[in-house]
């Protein structure tokens, strides 16, 4: 063999991405989680006005739009039936905190079970780490 000749390496399979099971369990998590969510957001929000909660005035009663929407026609009635909805601020914001919650938790569950059962840290072609003694300098 010659100084330049190149020597062919196995080429390893490339993934085709991630298992088609995890991306149906993420597109049911993007449906499940907003749901959930905003359902525990409502009946937190009907509990603590039930139990006199200190719940700020702004989120609660029916939401108010500016005054051109209301000289729309056509974004009203787009927008009546959350205009109908008492308290909607609050249900969302209750929601919103509801899904950043789930979605942290759900994100972090995920982390600890890939770190678990995922592939190494260093791959075929990595290199080795080096293996240095370092002696501290006296003088």
């Amino acid at each position: 063999m010659g100084k330049y000749s190149r020597v062919r390496k196995k080429e390893l399979p490339k993934s085709d991405g991630p298992h088609v099971i995890w991306r149906g369990i993420g597109c049911l998590m993007m449906i499940i989680i907003p749901v959930i969510s905003f359902a525990a957001g409502y009946e937190t929000i009907n509990y603590g006005i039930e139990n006199n909660w200190a719940i700020p005035y702004q989120l609660l009663g029916t939401p108010q739009f500016p005054d051109f929407f209301y000289r729309s026609s056509g974004i009203m009635a787009l927008l009546s039936p959350i205009a109908s909805v008492r308290n909607f601020y609050g249900y969302l914001a209750a929601g919103l905190f509801y899904m950043i919650m789930l979605g942290g938790i759900t994100s972090v569950a995920y982390a600890i079970v890939y770190r678990i059962t995922g592939p190494s840290r260093y791959g075929p072609l990595d290199v080795p780490a080096p293996n240095i003694k370092v002696k501290r300098y006296k003088r």
